[in-house]
């Protein structure tokens, strides 16, 4: 029952209209002769303009007049000045028989920027409770509020309401607002439920939009890419926000072709793209592995870059290894007057992290703190211990983490077990795995199997399978390792030992040839990170069909000579994958493009653009 809302406690009362038994529950007000009109926009003279209004309105007897009041509300609840909303709670408190459309407009004020969308359900509630039915527009207004607020609950209480009064089924504003209710509180089965409601010829490129959001604020990349396919082949033109959430899921998966078709329908529909989304442009090809146009489009931006842009671009370089560049972008945005915030220190320390700049990465953390005054959190700890713990010194790094002011968290030791690895320390990496359970059992499957596999290159087989035995008795499972390759827009995954792919037998014949070209140029497998306890034979067998060979296999089958291969994989890159894509670059004569679960590496002409540093 919606009169049965459960609304947070605030401070802030409602107005309710005054009976002809009550006194008007209005504040003082100072009145002065002025105008006899005002415009239903936000008064350009701010609240001294609309007290002479509404004076005049008063010594006229027009104040309880709906056609002079509502003007002097709409302009209150729209105003950004102090106490605007107090001022329109007064003025709908003089009113003697509000309707449907007054309720609205003070709930319009209240949803705005999220000043009090409690206020607004507590008006709602008010509205049924003094017999007044709502309209087609009072339902959005309340469904933004629940999205403020993320009461999930409510807003399906409003559902409810609206399906009983028949909004729900013929107007489009709040269906619309129903999905992207459900998708702002990351709920995107309820909002593709409430969207596949909708008739055909019901949806708009809103409707879509909102879909579009919703998965993508909960993530879920994929089927936002087959949504927005979905909505171009109904014949829509996708919209600014279409397409700024098409451009994210495309930075996620790493679907640079998908992307780069967003950016033509942009460049084809647009007059002039807005800094945000020339941001985000910056931000997709970036993450889909081409930097040089990231910062083409980045360059071009001559006054137009923000805070966000010169984030982007700084973690795009930061995830490629190119730290020294990061850092130069970093001083053109404070030159020009640009105040950094933690997201873009957290972007130039990862940059000197990947691109072993200790002493630069220690000069930076000490301008955050005390030249721009940022304190550093968590995040920007984590960045530190990186640093240190990948550049060898990694007793500084766990002494950091002891006098971190937030307090040791899972990243941080986590880092220092990855450099452990790295750096062949077994006693250290034995201590960041106690300390990873210690912290209400942060410790993740892979944090075990770094261990395990360290004692296993050791050839110490029965702590290895304790560890790995271990994990499985925790409950703590193992994500699949995949690598996905993007051939003519659509992402083919794959995984070790993979024969479900419908040209299997293409894919081993390809990886065949490569491996006999390799051998002929004096390639030698490298064995030395697989933790099997078995022959040089089987652990060949293991390492031959790795899933990110796989794909490269496919991506060289499957694209036209000279393009460049692009995968991404959830795996960190090992030292034999990386020897063989540098060999393969160079043989084949074509660029290799792989995102690991950690950065970028750029293989051409036999070379990786991470110097060997990852």
């Amino acid at each position: 029952m919606v009169g049965g809302l459960v609304l947070p406690h605030s401070q802030h009362h409602v107005a309710t209209p005054r009976t002809a038994a009550q006194a008007p529950a209005t504040p003082a007000l100072e009145y002065a002769p002025c105008f006899t009109t005002v415009s239903a926009r936000p008064a350009r003279g701010g609240l001294d303009e609309i007290r002479k209004v509404h004076a005049r309105h008063v010594k006229l007897g027009l104040d309880r007049s709906p056609r002079h009041a509502r003007p002097l509300l709409a302009a209150c609840a729209l105003g950004e000045w102090q106490r605007n909303m107090e001022y329109a709670a007064a003025i709908f408190a003089t009113l003697d028989d509000p309707v449907a459309f007054d309720y609205n407009t003070l709930m319009r004020g209240h949803v705005v920027g999220g000043r009090d969308p409690a206020a607004t359900l507590r008006l709602y509630v008010d509205m049924l409770q003094n017999g007044v039915d709502p309209d087609g527009y009072t339902f959005p207004f309340v469904l933004k509020a629940c999205a403020q607020l993320a009461a999930l609950r409510q807003g399906r209480q409003l559902q409810g309401h609206a399906v009983k009064l028949g909004f729900s089924q013929r107007d489009e504003h709040v269906q619309n607002s129903l999905v992207s209710f459900y998708g702002k509180c990351r709920e995107p089965e309820l909002a593709r439920r409430a969207f596949e409601q909708m008739e055909a010829g019901e949806r708009t490129a809103a409707s879509w939009s909102a879909l579009l959001a919703a998965y993508t604020k909960a993530g879920r990349w994929a089927e936002c890419l087959e949504s927005f396919g979905a909505m171009a082949r109904d014949g829509w033109r996708p919209d600014e926000s279409s397409m700024v959430s098409a451009l994210s899921a495309c930075a996620h998966l790493g679907a640079h072709d998908v992307g780069r078709s967003v950016h033509c329908a942009l460049l084809r529909n647009t007059v002039r793209l807005n800094t945000f989304m020339k941001t985000s442009l910056v931000d997709m090809y970036a993450k889909c592995g081409c930097i040089d146009k990231a910062t083409a489009v980045f360059d071009g931006m001559e006054g137009e870059k923000n805070v966000w842009t010169y984030s982007a671009m700084v973690s795009g370089l930061a995830l490629h290894g190119d730290g020294r560049k990061a850092l130069q972008v970093f001083d053109a945005m404070v030159s020009e007057g640009h105040m950094p915030d933690e997201a873009v220190y957290v972007g130039v320390l990862n940059a000197c992290s990947r691109s072993e700049l200790l002493d630069e990465g220690l000069r930076c953390f000490d301008r955050m703190r005390l030249e721009h005054i940022v304190a550093p959190n968590a995040q920007h700890y984590g960045c530190m211990v990186d640093l240190m713990a990948r550049a060898g010194r990694l007793e500084e790094a766990r002494a950091l983490i002891g006098n971190m002011p937030t307090g040791p968290t899972d990243s941080a030791w986590r880092s220092l077990l990855n450099a452990c690895r790295i750096h062949g320390d077994i006693e250290l990496a034995k201590r960041a795995l106690r300390e990873l359970a210690r912290l209400s059992g942060a410790a993740n499957a892979g944090d075990y199997i770094i261990l395990a596999d360290m004692h296993a290159r050791a050839k110490n087989w029965d702590a290895a399978a304790a560890l790995r035995a271990e994990a499985v008795n925790r409950g703590l499972a193992q994500a699949p390792g995949f690598s996905d390759v993007e051939v003519h827009g659509r992402m083919h995954r794959f995984v070790s030992q993979d024969r479900s792919h419908p040209r299997t037998a293409d894919i081993y014949e390809m990886l065949h040839q490569m491996e006999w070209q390799l051998r002929f140029e004096g390639y030698k497998p490298d064995t030395t990170d697989v933790a099997l306890d078995a022959d040089d034979e089987e652990k060949l067998r293991a390492i031959a069909a790795h899933s990110q060979k796989l794909a490269m296999a496919f991506g060289l089958l499957s694209t036209p000579e000279g393009s460049t291969v692009r995968v991404v994989t959830n795996l960190r890159m090992s030292k034999e994958c990386h020897a063989y894509s540098t060999l393969i670059s160079e043989i084949f004569g074509r660029e290799v493009v792989v995102r690991d679960r950690n950065r970028f590496h750029r293989f051409r002409r036999g070379a990786c653009s991470c110097g060997n540093y990852w």
